[in-house]
């Protein structure tokens, strides 16, 4: 079965830390890139980051120095690591997974609520 589960969402104070956890079927997993979005009330969906083969990783900009993204082939899973959230963080967060040549992912998890509060 093709499929993203994802897991770890929910309610967290300002200043906290939170982790998100997805598990790709095997044939997901061999897409390579492997990332996370998220869409915030009112907003586009928008790219927090993304994480190749070998290890390279992408993030936005808003998140640079708060969130790490790691994978783990072996267990063929990607995380994200969250700290010091903010406001401004609460989203549905989606794994996501496609191969080098396209530019958008083809494979979305259902998507994981993540609430910051003050």
């Amino acid at each position: 079965q093709v499929q993203l589960v994802e897991s770890g969402g929910g309610l967290v104070q300002a200043g906290g830390s939170l982790r998100l956890s997805c598990a790709a079927s095997d044939a997901i997993y061999s897409s390579n890139v492997m990332g996370w979005y998220r869409q915030a009330p009112g907003k586009q969906r928008e790219l927090v980051a993304e994480i190749y083969g070998l290890g390279r990783t992408l993030y936005a900009d808003p998140v640079k120095g708060r969130i790490t993204i790691s994978r783990d082939d072996e267990k063929k899973t990607s995380d994200l690591q969250m700290n010091s959230l903010k406001h401004e963080d609460t989203a549905v967060y989606y794994c996501t997974a496609r191969n080098t040549f396209s530019d958008m992912p083809g494979y979305w998890g259902q998507g994981n609520q993540v609430t910051i509060f003050s």
